[in-house]
C-alpha cells in the first residue's frame, strides 16, 4: 500500500482540528501487528476526542477512534499470522495510539484478541468498546457476588452504547433490568433491549438521606455525580455498582454508609487498562454466554469514513440512542 485514508486529530493553535487525510504506514504509532480495517464504532470518548469537547488525545496528531475490527495484513508476533480475524478495544487507541478510523491500523501484538468463536467481525463492533465494557462490568459484578436473586439492575445513560449493551447482557442472564433514561420516548425501544422496567430521570426524586430506600440489587452507571451519589444510597445490601462514566460529572458525593452498613461495593470499570488476560476472557464470554441477543436492535445507525466527521455534534448533545458502526473498507461491499 502506499497510502491509506485515516480521520486524524491533530492540535494547531491551541485548537482541536480533525479531518480525513491520506497517510501512510510510517505515519502510524509503532506496533507489531497490522491490521486491514473492516468496521469501527463510534464511542462518546470518541466525539469529545474529534470536537475538543474532552481531552482525551495526550499527543498529536493521532487517528481517532478507540476500536477496530479486521483481518492482520502482516504480523512480526508470531501469535498472528495474516488473514487472522481480530479485535481491538481500549489499550489507548486514540488516547496515546493511533486509532482504529482508518484503513489500516498498526498495534502492538498485546492490544490484539483474536475474534471469539461467537461473533463474526460486523457483530464484533457491534459490541465493540461499549458492549466490552458492559460485558466487563457483568463479569466484574458477578465475581463479587452480583446475582439477580439480589434484585433490579438500574442502568443509567440507558440509551447509550454502554447502556444499551448492559440492557441486553443483564437481562439474557435472568436479571431484571431498569432502565434509568432522560429520553422518555425510547422506551419501546429499551423495553425492546430486556429492559423491565423504564423511568425517566428527570421525573424521580434522588432524597438526600444518606441511606435512602434499597431499590436496585445492583446498577451500571453511565453518569457520575448526583446519580451516581443516589445509587450508593439506594442499592440494597450487597449490592454491587459499576462505575462507567461521567457523564454527568466527575464528582461523587456520599458518605461512608452504604458502604459499611449495607456493605454496597463501588467497583471502577476501566476497558483501557483491563489486564490481557481479562480482555480474552470477557471476550471469549461476549462470544457466548454474554452474547448480546439484540445486536441487530442495539445499532441504529451505519456509517463510512467519508461520513464519519459529520456525526460527533450529535453525541455532544446527547441525540444519539444505540450504537453507531463505521464501515471500512476491509469489509468489502
Amino acid at each position: 500500500m502506499s497510502t491509506f485514508r485515516a480521520f486524524r486529530v491533530h492540535l494547531e493553535d491551541e485548537r482541536i482540528v480533525a479531518r480525513l487525510e491520506a497517510i501512510t504506514l510510517d505515519d502510524l504509532s509503532p506496533g507489531d501487528v497490522v491490521i486491514r480495517g473492516a468496521w469501527s464504532s463510534i464511542n462518546y470518548k470518541d466525539a469529545l476526542a474529534a470536537t475538543g469537547k474532552g481531552r482525551i488525545l495526550r499527543r498529536y496528531p493521532l487517528v481517532g477512534g478507540v476500536d477496530i475490527a479486521g483481518t492482520v495484513e502482516s504480523s512480526a508476533d508470531p501469535r498472528f499470522k495474516p488473514g487472522d480475524p481480530v479485535v481491538v478495544v481500549g489499550c489507548g487507541l486514540s488516547e496515546n495510539h493511533d486509532g482504529g478510523f482508518a484503513e489500516f491500523a498498526r498495534v502492538p501484538g498485546d492490544f490484539v484478541n483474536p475474534l471469539p468463536a461467537g461473533l463474526d467481525l460486523r457483530s464484533a463492533m457491534v459490541v465493540g468498546t461499549a458492549g466490552f465494557t458492559a460485558g466487563l462490568a457483568l463479569h466484574r459484578m458477578e465475581q463479587n457476588d452480583q446475582r439477580p436473586a439480589l434484585g433490579p439492575i438500574a442502568v443509567t445513560g440507558a440509551t447509550g452504547g454502554v447502556g444499551s449493551v448492559a440492557i441486553d447482557i443483564f437481562s439474557s442472564r435472568g436479571y431484571a433490568v431498569t432502565a434509568l433514561t432522560h429520553k422518555p420516548g425510547a422506551e419501546a425501544w429499551l423495553r425492546g433491549l430486556g429492559a423491565s422496567d423504564v423511568q425517566v430521570l428527570s421525573t424521580m426524586k434522588l432524597g438526600t438521606r444518606p441511606l435512602e430506600k434499597g431499590l436496585w440489587g445492583g446498577a451500571v452507571d453511565n453518569l457520575g455525580g448526583e446519580v451516581l451519589g443516589w445509587l450508593t444510597r439506594t442499592t440494597v445490601p450487597f449490592g454491587n455498582i459499576a462505575a462507567i462514566g461521567l457523564a454527568a460529572g466527575p464528582e461523587l458525593h456520599t458518605t461512608v454508609m452504604p458502604f459499611i452498613l449495607r456493605g454496597v461495593s463501588l467497583l471502577g470499570i476501566n476497558s483501557v487498562e483491563a489486564p490481557r488476560e481479562l480482555r480474552l476472557a470477557v471476550w471469549r464470554r461476549l462470544g457466548a454466554d454474554l452474547k448480546p441477543a439484540h445486536l441487530d436492535r442495539i445499532v441504529t445507525r451505519e456509517v463510512t469514513l467519508a461520513e464519519l466527521p459529520a456525526c460527533f455534534d450529535a453525541y455532544i448533545a446527547a441525540q444519539v440512542t444505540g450504537r453507531t458502526l463505521v464501515r471500512l473498507p476491509g469489509a468489502g461491499h
